[in-house]
């Protein structure tokens, strides 16, 4: 009895010390996104397919903030305007212009919205100052708003490049008229609305093969169509690494209007 006592006693610090006893969330498995595991040349995982936006961002948070301050807003005012002011373009800011904006810069941004009858002041978008502002100053305004401005996020990135030729146009900055107003009686809906988004995942981000990230991996150039845009690879089901696959990554950038 004594020997099998002892034996216990001796057996019992072991077991104790093979087994995580208290769940504190300091010791635990962690694996960076394309770290390897184990012996694997493969790393660990790529972007999840249907999971990220294929149109990229003009300026995303990490780089400049969605803070409503006139030093952040100016950090934005180089941003280049990737949208001809093509009449496509113009119908489409037209669009969004009357459906967030008018209501306070009024139909032709002269500062004289309904809003203006609540006590709303008018700010006036065809005054010399706004005139001199750049595109990409513009663009940031609507991104994050500043004083009794809200941000217009919710017009989406490229919309919002039209919204910004329109405002050229009612400024005359851009030569050529444009029509104001409401484009349809309340209550229309189809095409006077905003149609589906453009930035979620309706479609695939092609998959970034991880092996291309290992020494002296030879990664494959995006083909190029008669537009001159990058052209994604066609899009692969579930994980590509499992099935031996190679892809490159590219990203798809919206034809001219």
């Amino acid at each position: 009895m004594n020997a099998r006592l002892r034996m216990l006693v001796l057996v019992l610090p072991l077991g104790l010390t093979a087994c995580e006893w208290f769940s504190d969330f300091k010791r635990q498995p962690s694996l960076w996104t394309w770290e390897p595991v184990k012996d694997s040349l493969t790393p660990s995982r790529g972007q999840p397919q249907m999971s990220v936006p294929t149109t990229g961002t003009a300026v995303a948070g990490f780089q400049v903030s969605y803070g409503a301050f006139p030093a952040t807003i100016d950090s934005m005012a180089g941003l280049r305007n990737p949208t001809p002011p093509s009449d496509s373009s113009l119908a489409n800011g037209h669009k969004y212009f009357q459906i967030n904006c008018a209501v306070c810069h009024g139909d032709r941004a002269m500062g004289d919205g309904p809003a203006t009858r609540f006590g709303m002041p008018g700010i006036n978008l065809t005054q010399d100052i706004t005139k001199a502002r750049t595109d990409g100053y513009i663009f940031g305004m609507i991104r994050n708003g500043r004083g009794l401005m809200p941000p217009y996020n919710r017009i989406e990135e490229m919309d919002r490049w039209d919204v910004v030729n329109y405002v050229r146009a009612l400024q005359g900055v851009v030569a050529t008229s444009v029509a104001v107003g409401p484009l349809a009686p309340p209550g229309v809906t189809g095409d006077k609305v905003p149609g589906p988004t453009t930035l979620a995942p309706q479609q695939p981000e092609p998959f970034y093969n991880p092996r291309s990230v290992l020494p002296g991996a030879q990664p494959s150039a995006p083909a190029a169509n008669q537009q001159g845009l990058q052209t994604p690879p066609a899009a692969i089901p579930g994980d590509s690494a499992a099935h031996g696959k190679t892809d490159s990554t590219s990203r798809v950038t919206r034809p001219p209007r």
